[in-house]
Order: C-alpha cells, then sequence, then structure tokens
C-alpha cells in the first residue's frame, strides 16, 4: 500500500484507465494556512449572536454551557486530530466512516457533512444581513420576522457569489485571504473582551436574578440550541483541505487542536463579558426577556448602550468581516466534500473535475445553489443555527465510531499523532456527540430527519445507478458493516420524540433521558466497531483513495 508521503502530486493526472482524466489537487497549504482556515471558521457569526442567545437561555449558567460544549468539541477534536494524520484527504470528514464501515455508512455520513458545511454559509450570510440591519439603506432587506424580503434575497445571492468567485481563485488565493480575515476576526473580538471588562463590568450581574435561572436543562439546552456549538465548530476545515497541505501528516494535529484552543477561550471571555457589561435594566423582566436598544446586533447595540460608540462601529465592521470570511471557507469545504463524494462513488464524477487552478468547480457550483436554497425556508439565524447544529454533530459522531474501528482493525498503522487513552476518549466522545444532537431537542431532529431521508434518496438513487450500470467509481455499500446504523439514528430520534427538550412528549423524564442516550450510545459504538469491515477490506479501501487522491495510476 503507498502511503501519502511516498507519493509527488504531479500536476496532472488520471486515477486510472477506467476513470475521468483529472488535474491533481494543488498541496500549497501551511499550518498557518490549516489553522486559520479552522479559526476563520470557528470565529464567525457565533460570536456576533452566541452570547446573547446563550444568556437568554440558560442565564449567567451560559458561562457553564460555553465549558461544557468546549469539552465534547475538545474530545471530537482529538480524535480527529489522530484520524486526520492518519489520512489526510481532502473532505476527510465524509470518508473516515467509509473507510471503516464501506459505502453504505460512508454514504450517509458524508451526506451529513455535505449537508453541514453546504449550509453553514448562509447562515453567515445571514448574520452579515441582521447586523446590516443598523444602517438605513438595510433596512429592507429584512421583514418584521427576520425573514428576507425580495431585495434582502438579492443581496444575499450576491454575497453567495462572491464566496464562489474567491474560491474559484485556487486555493493559495483563497488561503491567502482568509489568513487577513482572520487576523481581524480574532483582533475584533479581543478588543472588545478588553474593553467591555476594562469600562463597564458589573459582578453583580451574575446573581442579581440568580446565576441558573432556567436550571440545568437551560445550561444543556443553550449548548445545541442557543449557538454554543455551532459557534465552536469549524476544526475539521483543516481536514477538510488535508489533501492540499503541504505536510498533513505534521501539520494537521497542530492545526486542529490549536484552533480549538483559539477559539473556545474567545468565546468564553466573551459571555463573561457581555452578561458583566449589561444594564440592570437589559434584563429586568429577565434573562429570556433580554431586551436593550440594538439588540439584533446584541456586542454592537450594547457597546452603543454603555457610551462606546467607536466600539459600536468597528463591531458593526466587523459583522461583515467575521461571518464573510467563516461563510467563503465553508464554500471551500463543501466543494472538497462532494469531491470526496464522488471518490468514494457516492456522487457523480463531474464532482472530481478541477480546473486549471486545482478548484473543484462544479461542487462550488452546487454549494452555490444550495446556498440560496437555504436563504428560503428559515426565518431567522438561530432557528437554522439549530438545525446546522445537529447537522454538523451527527457528522462528527462517525469519526469517533471509525476511530475505534481503526484502533481496533488496524493497530499497527502509521499514527503521526496518536492520541492518549483513545480508547476511553472516543467512546466518550461518541456518547457527547449523541447527547448534543439530543439536547437539540425533537422540533429540530424531526426536520433534521427529513434532510436525512432526502440525502438518501439523492444519494442512494446514484449509487443504485452507479451499480448498475457498472461505473468505475460505483461503490461497495457493505450493509454487514452498517447494521448499526438504522437503528442509531431510529433510536435516537425515538428518545427524542418522548423526552423533554424542544417540544418532545416529556414521558422520559430529565436525567434518565440522558442516561438513556448515553447507555444506548454506547450499545452501538461497541456493536459498530465490532461489526467494522474486515482488516483486509479496510486496508485495501485506504489504498486506493491514496493513489486515486495523488493522481497515480
Amino acid at each position: 500500500m503507498a502511503s501519502l508521503n511516498q507519493i509527488s502530486p504531479p500536476d496532472q493526472g488520471t486515477d486510472s484507465s477506467s476513470r475521468t482524466p483529472h488535474r491533481s489537487l494543488r498541496r500549497h497549504v501551511g499550518l498557518i494556512g490549516l489553522m486559520w482556515a479552522s479559526v476563520g471558521s470557528i470565529i464567525g457569526s457565533g460570536w456576533l449572536f452566541g452570547a446573547k442567545e446563550g444568556v437568554m437561555a440558560a442565564g449567567p449558567a451560559a458561562v457553564l454551557s460555553w465549558g461544557i460544549g468546549t469539552v465534547a468539541i475538545v474530545l471530537l477534536a482529538l480524535v480527529h486530530a489522530e484520524l486526520g494524520s492518519m489520512f489526510p484527504v481532502s473532505g476527510g470528514t465524509a470518508r473516515y466512516p467509509h473507510y471503516a464501515f464501506g459505502g453504505l455508512a460512508g454514504m450517509s455520513f458524508g451526506w451529513f457533512s455535505w449537508l453541514q458545511a453546504a449550509t453553514v454559509a448562509p447562515i453567515e450570510v445571514e448574520a452579515m444581513i441582521g447586523y446590516a440591519r443598523h444602517w438605513s439603506w438595510a433596512g429592507g432587506l429584512l421583514n418584521d420576522n427576520n425573514t428576507l424580503t425580495a431585495s434582502g434575497f438579492a443581496v444575499s445571492t450576491v454575497l453567495m457569489a462572491v464566496f464562489v468567485a474567491v474560491n474559484f481563485l485556487g486555493v493559495r488565493v483563497l488561503a491567502r485571504t482568509n489568513n487577513i480575515a482572520t487576523w481581524l476576526k480574532i483582533f475584533v473580538p479581543l478588543l472588545t473582551i478588553f474593553v467591555l471588562a476594562a469600562t463597564n463590568f458589573h459582578g453583580s450581574n451574575f446573581t442579581s436574578h440568580g446565576f441558573a435561572p432556567f436550571g440545568a436543562q437551560g445550561v444543556l439546552a443553550a449548548i445545541s440550541t442557543s449557538g454554543i456549538i455551532f459557534a465552536l465548530l469549524g476544526f475539521e476545515q483543516a481536514i477538510q483541505l488535508a489533501g492540499e497541505s503541504r505536510n498533513p501528516k505534521r501539520d494537521i494535529p497542530r492545526a486542529v487542536l490549536g484552533s480549538v484552543a483559539i477559539g473556545s477561550l474567545i468565546y468564553t471571555l466573551l459571555q463573561v463579558v457581555f452578561i458583566g457589561a449589561l444594564p440592570v435594566s437589559a434584563f429586568a423582566n429577565g434573562w429570556d426577556k433580554l431586551d436593550f436598544p440594538g439588540i439584533d446586533g446584541p456586542f454592537a447595540g450594547l457597546a452603543t448602550v454603555v457610551g462606546l460608540g467607536w466600539l459600536a462601529w468597528v463591531l458593526y465592521m466587523d459583522a461583515v468581516i467575521s461571518p464573510g470570511g467563516s461563510g467563503l471557507i465553508y464554500t471551500t469545504s463543501t466543494s472538497r466534500i462532494s469531491y470526496g463524494l464522488s471518490r468514494n462513488g457516492y456522487a457523480p464524477q463531474r464532482f472530481e473535475e478541477l480546473d486549471k487552478n486545482g478548484v473543484p468547480w462544479f461542487g462550488l457550483v452546487i454549494a452555490f445553489v444550495t446556498g440560496v436554497i437555504c436563504f428560503l425556508p428559515f426565518p431567522s439565524w438561530q432557528e437554522l443555527v439549530g438545525f446546522i447544529t445537529s447537522a454538523s454533530v451527527l457528522m462528527y459522531a462517525g469519526a469517533p465510531l471509525a476511530f475505534g474501528a481503526m484502533r481496533r482493525r488496524l493497530p499497527g498503522h502509521e499514527r503521526p499523532y496518536r492520541l492518549p487513552a483513545g480508547e476511553l476518549i472516543s467512546p466518550a466522545a461518541f456518547v457527547v456527540s449523541s447527547l448534543i444532537i439530543y439536547w437539540s431537542g425533537w422540533h429540530t431532529l424531526s426536520r433534521l430527519g427529513i434532510a436525512i431521508v432526502l440525502g438518501y434518496v439523492l444519494l442512494g438513487s446514484y449509487a443504485a445507478y452507479a451499480i448498475k450500470k457498472g461505473l468505475p467509481n460505483a461503490p461497495r455499500l457493505s450493509w454487514k458493516s452498517a447494521q448499526w446504523l438504522p437503528p442509531y439514528l431510529v433510536g435516537l430520534g425515538l428518545i427524542s420524540w418522548q423526552g423533554s427538550f424542544g417540544d418532545g412528549t416529556g414521558n422520559i423524564p430529565m436525567w434518565a433521558d440522558m442516561a438513556l442516550v448515553s447507555v444506548f450510545s454506547l450499545v452501538i459504538y461497541y456493536w459498530a466497531i465490532r461489526v467494522a469491515l474486515p482488516t483486509e477490506a479496510i486496508e485495501q479501501e485506504i489504498a486506493d483513495v491514496e493513489v486515486v487522491d495523488e493522481g497515480g495510476h
């Protein structure tokens, strides 16, 4: 089996005589480019809205929500760091389950991965439009219920087109553009933290109405529904660009773990200073009724209320840069994931076609169309965030399963980064993933279920067509190795329906429901790694993909 670092990627090549000729992805991205791709994705619209939504859901105890969310993301990032160093391929999150469990599981988690990436850019555009309402010229972009007007839809479409246009310039230009934007995205939140803490911080705000007025349920629900997990997501962008990294086995673990450390620290401090800087009148009627002039742009509005007009101006400017940078890099990620889906045989080979700059052009076009469609059905940033958080964590849940299978099936495989105590951290990461999905509530999961069914129809139809026609990229579905997947999806949905979060029936009381999800997840975890593909089959899948990704024969 050829390893990735033994193959020198040519500028042009073919997969094999039976596959469509294509150019190879360019390995132009270094450590800073990878880390800033992840940091730039983490620090997006989440910092503009997450602190407000978190405190309205959990009160000052939202600080605990950020802490719990950070622990969850760290567990997932550690698992991804080992897998990313082992398999530095583009669209990695969509491909690890494919290696371990074959076509059916790979197709499923590939769809979850693509769904998450394709719908983040529209969220960032929604955030940009929301903050732009501060200016009179942008007042007609949103209706009273936060849906886009006709002019707002047109402006949003143009912004999506800009994201795609920059991506067409190639990964080197993209990395440089994102690096500049990310430095600004880090500077402005740090400036906000320092200024609010130094000029307007009231420690009494944390206890005057009770530290946790909505109890544990508020703290936990805030993690999924208030943008906390959504804000912390994005570390995987370094993994999605692994096929374009100069030294992926060294740089990917550093980029993944470094980006999580930077993002979680900034977000937690932002939540603390937001609570501490609020005037008492803003939450006089309770944290769930938080209100002050300019609350639609929470940090900028707060800066104006406390007499920091210059900071508000800076924040309104950053409200374009931060979401714009995240939207840009998630558009990139979407095209790389669809590239990976095609490599694995779940999507037409057109998604593998690269232009002269090494860019998967067709995937970018589909990312644009999907983004525009997403502006239609969701009325607000928060509602879209709740949906995407569930899709995101469902995508991430595939990595701990693949990790467990790889540790059991390929114990001697090269691991440039080996996770200490991985046999304990991996099942814990899977349990945490399932809990975050559950905390998003039945209202959100019922809609996510519709999206999952749609994915099976789209990808399943192509896979069936490819198998029937004997196409060279037809996938091997491996039903036996994915036998645990339908019970997992259906079982988690049933527990959510009967549980106490997000319009569930409440038949399963709180704490009992979380205990049930945890036990259920552990059963699924050990069932999955027990029936994973045999060692020989996994090695063959990896060998096939490694050669294909490098443009070899």
